[in-house]
């Protein structure tokens, strides 16, 4: 069994209720898990409709939010991002211009460089995106939809066709990269650039 915990330290503070949900089912109920938490944030976010922003967090004008979003405390998301599906971003975080986040969790000091898409996905703390990685949430090319995971050398075909990754703590996702559907990466994983990872094919 695949603990979300194990791969993002500050997951449990976030998300205390999830801590044994699968990274997919917790992905696939995320709006209603962001929803839920909005309702608790204090005095230092202001909320409109189902968009929760922390007072010091920076959101550049052409930015598009569409709810139910956190944006935590000294993020910064940058012009033309476009966030949408049911998001949550930590701390310090930073999303640059282009950049399209969709039903994804993205924990404490992470940077989404520029011109990336990150779909269906839970990536960690500490983590850098370089400008034009993608992580792929849904196989668009084949008739086959299914999502194979592997972790620990177990592979297994989950219960969605909508997954992106689970990317650990530290890790480095090279410019151009692109992680296939299914992608589980362990704390401080390194993807050269212009990497395919496609890990049920491996």
């Amino acid at each position: 069994m695949i603990k979300i915990n194990n791969y993002i330290s500050s997951f449990s503070q976030a998300f205390n209720e999830n801590i044994d949900d699968l990274p997919w089912d917790f992905i696939a109920n995320i709006s209603t898990y962001v929803n839920k938490k909005k309702s608790y944030v204090n005095s230092d976010f202001k909320i409109e409709n189902e968009i929760a922003i922390h007072k010091t967090a920076i959101v550049e004008e052409g930015a598009v939010l569409k709810g139910p979003l956190i944006i935590s405390a000294n993020c910064f998301v940058a012009a033309h991002a476009y966030l949408r599906g049911g998001v949550y971003i930590g701390n310090n975080t930073i999303v640059g211009p282009g950049c399209e986040i969709k039903s994804s969790a993205i924990f404490n000091h992470t940077s989404i460089a520029h011109f990336n898409f990150i779909g269906d996905s839970i990536i960690g703390s500490y983590v850098n995106f370089e400008a034009g990685s993608i992580v792929a949430n849904h196989y668009n090319e084949r008739a086959d939809k299914s999502i194979t995971i592997t972790a620990d050398g177990i592979s297994q075909t989950i219960s969605s066709t909508k997954f992106g990754a689970l990317v650990g703590d530290h890790s480095k996702i090279g410019a151009n990269a692109v992680l296939s559907p299914g992608t589980i990466l362990k704390p401080n994983s390194v993807v050269k650039r212009l990497e395919l990872i496609d890990q049920a094919n491996a």
